[in-house]
């Protein structure tokens, strides 16, 4: 394969300065010593906004609970999209391709379109907005994902495989623990940890269905109205950008060697 030219290498390179600049600027602003204004050069850099950050009990309690809804709405999202990607991938109906749109339509809307339709759901199932309906929410699209990865894995599946495995006296349940878990293991884990990384930064449905309850999310939206605390704020963002890109190197690092990965972003 030839090498791409210098014009395509300098576009490349424009491309990647636009989309990550802003969080240079993040990085950098979380160490001024200036606490209300952006001035440019910083007037000087400091560490104590990160200790700051540390002894701020509400932006732990706000971690942990993103965590938790991250970490339950994950796993919902593992158990149905496996469940509806083998579903779908063996069964031959009329109305398939529109089942198939309709699973992969609350990632393909935006945040605000679903995160009005869960309120409308919830209200009318007399539910109180707390933890359980931003899991439920979150859940929604992040079972889009593992539903791509896991479907996608399902189609490279030999028949001839499950066929043998049952020739051999072997059940279902060992049949998919031996022949088909270990064909989409890697593709489960890869939906799983994009599912994770969607949920923990998920805002705009977050809003509509967290009543209460604040996320960390939620937390960066109501900090933007107290400018005093902005280095504290930008402190947190590189955590965040942190938790949110480990997920996705992961992601990465599964899908090489020509195994192509087939995930989605929500879009807002």
């Amino acid at each position: 394969m030839s090498k791409p030219s210098i014009g395509l290498r300098i576009a490349a390179g424009f491309a990647l300065l636009f989309l990550h600049f802003p969080l240079f600027i993040i990085v950098l602003y979380a160490f001024t010593t200036e606490d209300r204004t952006y001035q440019f050069p910083p007037p000087g850099l400091t560490l104590k906004w990160f200790g700051a950050a540390a002894a701020r009990s509400d932006i732990w309690a706000a971690m942990w609970l993103s965590v938790k809804v991250a970490v339950m709405a994950t796993g919902i999202a593992m158990l149905l999209g496996t469940l509806v990607a083998a579903a779908m991938y063996r069964a031959k109906f009329w109305g398939k391709e529109v089942i198939t749109l309709l699973l992969i339509l609350p990632i393909a809307l935006p945040g605000i379109v679903t995160g009005i339709a869960l309120l409308s759901s919830i209200r009318r199932a007399n539910l109180e907005p707390g933890v359980l309906t931003v899991v439920i929410g979150h859940a929604t699209f992040c079972i889009v994902t593992v539903f791509n990865n896991v479907v996608a894995r399902f189609r490279r599946i030999s028949h001839s495989q499950l066929e043998a495995s049952s020739d051999l006296g072997a059940d279902a349940w060992q049949t998919f623990r031996f022949v088909v878990l270990p064909n989409i293991a890697t593709a489960l884990l890869a939906g799983g940890l994009l599912s994770f990384a969607l949920s923990f930064d998920e805002v705009i449905v977050t809003t509509f269905t967290s009543g209460q309850e604040m996320t960390l999310p939620i937390w960066f939206y109501s900090e933007l109205f107290r400018p005093r605390d902005r280095p504290i704020t930008n402190v947190v963002a590189i955590f965040v950008i942190f938790v949110t890109m480990i997920p996705i190197l992961l992601v990465q690092r599964l899908t090489q060697a020509g195994e192509d990965m087939h995930g989605g972003g929500k879009t807002s």
